[in-house]
């Protein structure tokens, strides 16, 4: 049964919800244009404002269900954790689009907030915080990550647990997607959010 909870995780994360909407709606690959990803910023840029939200929430939902399914079947929080790390893979490296996806910011949000409501908040008030002070999308996203496992251990009050080993997991993979987003940022390149 764990082994099917996983697999399943990883196919709910891999649905590509960016990539359909930008084709539906104006037949875009969004893999090709802007950044190059299949997530709502891409979308917004890209599609608009409505499409982005609709984009936004699903993929945090994808998160939320994928662990609502580990708990639901089991009550082992380590497959719990595997579960939501299965749907942010399949959402940064989905089998449909050759493994081009999205740089899991809101599929990590809907794990956390399904682990943990105070925390996925709590990343949630900072990178709104961020993104009302500066515009950019992608210097909220890495805020949040940076202080999503501080977060973690101030909930928890320790290290030896597998929700923080995960905190750690997300964060470093949301900052590693966002490698060129801190390159632009350091140039002073990167776009804000009312920018094309």
């Amino acid at each position: 049964m764990n082994i099917l909870i996983i697999f399943v995780s990883y196919l709910l994360g891999s649905f590509p919800t960016g990539f359909l909407t930008g084709k539906y709606l104006k037949n875009l690959d969004l893999r090709t244009i802007g950044s190059g990803s299949t997530g709502a910023t891409n979308v917004l840029r890209n599609v608009g404002k409505w499409p982005a939200l609709f984009v936004f929430i699903i993929d945090v939902g994808k998160g939320v269900i994928a662990v609502k399914i580990a708990q639901h079947y089991t009550d082992q929080g380590l497959i719990e954790v595997i579960a939501g790390i299965s749907a942010i893979t399949g959402h940064i490296w989905p089998i449909w689009l050759g493994g081009k996806g999205g740089k899991a910011v809101a599929t990590g949000l809907g794990m956390f907030l399904a682990l943990s409501w105070k925390v996925g908040l709590a990343s949630l008030g900072i990178f709104l915080i961020v993104l009302a002070k500066t515009k950019f999308v992608s210097l909220s996203s890495i805020s949040a990550a940076i202080l999503l496992p501080l977060f973690m251990f101030f909930y928890l009050g320790n290290i030896i647990n597998s929700y923080f080993f995960i905190s750690l997991i997300v964060a470093f993979l949301v900052i590693w997607k966002h490698r060129t987003n801190i390159t632009r940022l350091i140039k002073g390149e990167e776009s804000k959010i009312n920018q094309n």
